[in-house]
């Protein structure tokens, strides 16, 4: 039986062996670009009909699309990660974390910004001073309840 880690390394081998790229998995099951990468690596299901889109696109066997579409469980590790782009991610969070929690709260009242019903886009967007990536997210804000 394969694992979501299995399946990772099947179609990241995929990518690297056609040369195709996320936004052209993405574009051909009609999915974001985030949440069919996210899911290709192991963080989030597919719909089956979805699963079996990113199969027959990349040629692989029909077993991976039930893992494609499985549950996961969200596990990672809680050590702050030396890939040098993750990490900017961790130390993002860690200047600016208790700020995007002040201002959210400040305009939303008690509450968080849900990471289940969300969006997030990544951009690349030219600039003068040197190209910028642009990070949007979006999500629903949850209130705490009061009881």
């Amino acid at each position: 039986m394969l694992s979501k880690t299995d399946v990772t390394e099947m179609i990241m081998e995929k990518k690297r062996t056609a040369a195709i790229s996320w936004a052209m998995i993405s574009e051909e099951i009609g999915m974001s670009e985030v949440f069919t990468t996210s899911a290709c690596l192991g963080m989030n299901a597919l719909p089956r009909d979805k699963a079996d889109k990113v199969v027959s696109y990349l040629g692989l066997p029909q077993d991976v699309a039930i893992v494609l579409a499985e549950y996961p469980t969200k596990v990672f590790d809680q050590a702050v990660p030396t890939d040098p782009c993750i990490y900017r991610f961790y130390e993002i969070v860690g200047v600016y974390g208790d700020t995007l929690k002040q201002l959210i709260q400040e305009k939303g009242g008690d509450g968080i910004m849900s990471a289940i019903d969300f969006d997030m886009s990544v951009d690349k967007v030219p600039n003068e001073k040197g190209d910028r990536i642009e990070v949007k997210m979006s999500g629903k804000f949850l209130s705490y309840n009061s009881w």
